[in-house]
């Protein structure tokens, strides 16, 4: 099994995250289940990725060939896939995992997450979706995505793309026994 993460790059965040983040990393090589991330050689994704690595675990990053050209490529990994832009650095990622966690981020995770539940909507990824609600931090985004439901811009069904957790262990457990999404849903993407 192999999990992608979503997550931030920067490095003035609380340090409560990146040990979560090293956590998450460790977890799951203890555990057997590959990582996929971004690649990045900072932050959250450089935690999970270091964390992975110093129990075994195998990770592959997928990073577009601009940022390798700005060295931001973490050189230790596993495997590293270089693609020609974000487009296909996102469709590689989610093509190769069987559920993604998205831990806080910036504007890149938030994209990211937001697509991959918008496509899990439309039928086009399957896979469970875990937020890792670290700190609250996602606490506005539930918010948000609850707001759309009582406002019937999405269905109440729509609720049930995504898990939530608190630990990265939950979060893990949320990915591995999650069920796939039923296709037949997405005939339910329309309101």
């Amino acid at each position: 099994m192999r999990i992608a993460v979503y997550c931030a790059s920067s490095t003035k965040i609380h340090p409560d995250y990146a040990a979560a983040a090293t956590e998450l990393g460790s977890e799951m090589a203890r555990r057997g289940i590959g990582l996929i991330n971004g690649a990045g050689n900072m932050g959250l994704m450089a935690a999970t990725s270091n964390g992975a690595l110093a129990h075994g675990g195998e990770v592959t990053g997928v990073i577009p060939r601009f940022m390798v050209d700005n060295q931001w490529h973490h050189e230790h990994l596993t495997h590293l896939i270089v693609t020609k832009d974000m487009h296909e650095r996102k469709q590689t990622i989610a093509t190769m995992s069987d559920a993604c966690i998205a831990l806080p981020g910036g504007c890149g995770t938030l994209e990211e997450l937001m697509e991959v539940i918008t496509w899990k909507q439309l039928g086009l990824y399957l896979k469970p979706i875990v937020i890792l609600n670290l700190r609250g931090y996602y606490d506005p985004l539930l918010q948000q995505l609850q707001r759309g439901i009582d406002e019937h811009f999405m269905r109440a069904l729509h609720a049930r793309l995504w898990c939530v957790a608190t630990t990265p262990t939950e979060a893990i457990d949320l990915a591995v026994a999650t069920p796939m999404w039923d296709p037949a849903f997405s005939k339910s993407a329309a309101i």
